[in-house]
């Protein structure tokens, strides 16, 4: 009797693992995205806000006194070749601790993905000007005489200039607007390759900016030339673009 005992036992255990597995594998998981930030390896946080403390690659001494920047449509490319994209955004601020950890709202299959990406702002068809309440209330708007929709980053601080004094930058990322056509604007949002990845149960990807990289790659960056009143300038924009490309950086993977 009680060998039959310890078989039902065991059985009934090894069929609520199955089921358990199962589940793991046939229901959706969301993912999420930490979002933590250096200067050259070195961590920041927003107790390093307000202090002249960081030099940039053209040797300019600068501070940061807000940094935040929108991320966007998750997508994961299964190793059958399916692709699933996740219709979230999130604004990242350092200001705000909570908002550095985004969990998606929408699932996907646990199992093996060759590839797993973000964008860096808005791609065009979504950045549709006063679209997003959360962004509105934030400030996080673009003008209309600059094309409107929203920024995609607002970094903002002080660097010593040629003259050894405190002024301020605002190094704004929004899409590349010809003042004079408002209407013909190149899209510089971008997508990050994050690489493959296992979705598990409770999968939390760890991504990391380097501050330091919009001012260095490939651009190296002259405070005293580019400092205030960039969102209306085109060029100024795509170099932004081409440095902003370098600046994240996938730390770890957990589950």
């Amino acid at each position: 009797m009680m060998k039959k005992i310890l078989v039902i036992v065991c059985l009934s255990f090894m069929l609520s693992n199955c089921s358990e597995d199962r589940d793991i594998r046939l229901n959706p998981v969301a993912i999420t995205l930490n979002f933590s930030h250096s200067w050259n390896g070195t961590e920041i946080t927003n107790a390093d806000f307000n202090q002249l403390k960081f030099t940039n690659e053209n040797g300019q001494v600068l501070s940061i006194e807000r940094l935040r920047y929108l991320i966007s449509e998750v997508s994961l490319t299964h190793e059958s070749g399916e692709i699933t994209i996740l219709d979230d955004y999130n604004l990242v601020d350092l200001e705000n601790n909570e908002s550095q950890s985004f969990r998606t709202s929408e699932g996907v299959l646990p199992g093996d993905y060759s590839s797993i990406t973000f964008r860096f702002g808005f791609k065009e068809e979504d950045n549709l000007d006063g679209a997003y309440q959360d962004l509105n209330s934030a400030s996080f708007n673009v003008p209309e005489s600059l094309g409107g929709g929203y920024h995609f980053m607002q970094f903002d601080g002080k660097y010593i200039n040629t003259s050894s004094t405190e002024a301020p930058f605002l190094y704004h990322v929004i899409s590349a607007i010809d003042p004079t056509n408002v209407n013909d604007a190149i899209d510089t949002s971008y997508t990050l390759n994050i690489g493959s990845v296992t979705i598990g149960s409770n999968t939390s990807i760890n991504i990391q900016m380097d501050v330091s990289e919009w001012f260095k790659n490939p651009n190296t960056w002259d405070l005293n030339e580019y400092n205030i009143n960039l969102m209306g300038n085109y060029e100024v924009q795509l170099l932004m673009n081409q440095n902003g490309s370098s600046a994240f950086d996938v730390v770890s993977i957990t589950q």
